[in-house]
């Protein structure tokens, strides 16, 4: 397979590959996202599932669920397509980060949408729809809000998940206890996971409140890192259980797919002009 080839199996794979593994952690990100925006009540993970599936509905876990597509097909598709070792991963998250930036913001607001009084919700239809209403209502400097914390939160996440998990990967390949297979991956992506998680929290917290504010409730990114650390240490780790829960996951479903699209499909014709 010729250089070219590789990219763009990386790219089609890497896309196809997060968006499989989004479809079965998106209620854990929403749970996530409903902890780090709660504000006066303290409820933990399982205290916060009950009351969404209590008050919502079940399928109320899956709110955003489109948008969250949407961001993996422009976050994702760009890190994997631009990636090769740590400072190529740094700019290649940087890249997806800001174009991941309004599926991002829509799908955070669609996730806390059924925690706003009736008469305050946005009520987006899907990711299009709340992309054109920001678009249109808001300006389009409003649909990259919060895309200086997304960025930085995906250039550590890239170098987190990406290069660890390469590196670790050939750290375990070249022990004789490990082969090239799914628990070689499994154990590589598990490993990933922890460390993108522990990076990208403070970040994480920091993007999701600034996604989710209101017009004029935060006056810049310093207010926001402000009013988090008058919680103490642990604000900017607030909602760190549910989010490995779902990284973990999603980062282990992401490689062992794209690994299984790769060793199955690895070969991709180029059509040339």
């Amino acid at each position: 397979m010729s250089s070219k080839e590789q990219r763009l199996a990386k790219w089609y794979f890497g896309g196809v590959a997060s968006c499989g593994a989004a479809c079965f952690t998106h209620p854990l990100d929403t749970l996530k996202v409903h902890l780090q925006t709660q504000q006066e009540t303290k409820l933990g993970g399982v205290q916060m599932a009950m009351r969404v599936v209590k008050t919502q509905g079940f399928f109320a876990l899956y709110n955003g669920l489109s948008a969250s597509l949407l961001r993996q097909v422009t976050y994702s598709t760009t890190r994997f397509a631009i990636y090769e070792r740590a400072l190529i991963a740094g700019i290649a998250g940087a890249c997806g980060g800001f174009v991941g930036t309004p599926g991002d913001m829509v799908n955070v607001r669609m996730q806390n949408d059924i925690k706003l009084p009736a008469d305050q919700r946005r009520n987006y239809k899907h990711a299009l729809d709340g992309v054109y209403r920001v678009f249109r209502e808001e300006g389009v400097t409003r649909l990259f809000r919060g895309a200086s914390s997304a960025t930085l939160r995906a250039v550590l996440m890239t170098i987190g998940q990406l290069s660890f998990y390469d590196q670790i990967k050939g750290f375990l390949l070249s022990t004789s206890y490990f082969n090239d297979n799914l628990l070689c991956h499994f154990a590589s992506s598990l490993t990933a996971g922890a460390i993108a998680t522990t990076m990208t929290q403070p970040v994480d917290v920091i993007k999701t409140r600034a996604m989710n504010a209101k017009p004029g409730e935060f006056k810049n990114l310093f207010h926001i890192i402000k009013f988090t650390a008058k919680m103490g240490p642990l604000g900017f780790f607030k909602g760190y259980i549910p989010a490995f829960v779902r990284l973990g996951p999603h980062t282990i479903l992401t490689f062992i797919l794209f690994e299984q699209l790769r060793k199955n499909f690895g070969t991709i014709k180029i059509i040339k002009d």
